[in-house]
C-alpha cells in the first residue's frame, strides 16, 4: 500500500484556498478521502504532458480542485506537490494553443 505523503506546497495551496474561498473546516478531511485511492491505485490519475512530466492529477473535494502527484514506485510513496484551481489559465490541466 503506498503512503501519501502532503508536500509543504501542496499544503500551502490548500490552505490558501481555504482561507481566500472560505472553505468549510473539513476540508483537509474531504482532500483525505479524494486521495485514499492512492494507496491502492498510484497510478490511478491520468497522466499530464509537458513540464508536468511525470506528474499525474486526480480531482479533489471540490470539482474545480486538481490535486497533483507524483508517484515514486521505489520506495512505494505518492507525492501531493500542489493544488490548482481547474478553472485558471495557470492550472496543469488548463488548454493549451
Amino acid at each position: 500500500m503506498a503512503q501519501v505523503i502532503i508536500t509543504p506546497r501542496a499544503e500551502r495551496d490548500v490552505n490558501e484556498a481555504i482561507s481566500a474561498l472560505n472553505l468549510p473546516d473539513d476540508t483537509w478531511t474531504r482532500i483525505g478521502r479524494s486521495l485514499r485511492a492512492l494507496e491502492t491505485f498510484p497510478q490511478a490519475g491520468p497522466d499530464l504532458a509537458g513540464r508536468w512530466t511525470p506528474t499525474r492529477f486526480v480531482i479533489g473535494p471540490r470539482s474545480w480542485m486538481i490535486l497533483l502527484y507524483r508517484y515514486e514506485e521505489s520506495s512505494d510513496r505518492v507525492y501531493v506537490v500542489a493544488m490548482h484551481d481547474a478553472q485558471s489559465a495557470a492550472s496543469a490541466t488548463a488548454a493549451r494553443p
